[in-house]
């Protein structure tokens, strides 16, 4: 998997998401990787306290875009995991 690839050219990151994750200071695949996909969630939160961010839409699809796989695919154990941990 070439890294370093713009946010956008990943699975499941649209331009919204994509805005989402620079506004938290993150702009590329490897920040991404950097992160992860909890810590990015726990940040773009922090950004929006009052919005409610659901999990697929945000935490599975960063997921996802790590692994290259649609959110849908990364498994219900892993995604049970991503909950309980973004939930710390």
């Amino acid at each position: 998997m070439k890294k370093n690839r713009k946010l956008t050219s990943l699975k499941n990151i649209g331009s919204k998401i994509a805005r989402r994750l620079n506004e938290a200071g993150i702009f590329s695949e490897d920040e991404l990787r950097f992160y992860g996909a909890v810590e990015a969630h726990k940040m773009i939160k922090k950004n929006h306290p009052n919005e409610t961010l659901p999990v697929c839409y945000y935490l599975y699809s960063f997921e996802g875009a790590l692994c290259d796989k649609h959110w849908n695919e990364i498994g219900e154990e892993k995604k049970q995991k991503l909950k309980k941990d973004v939930e710390v």
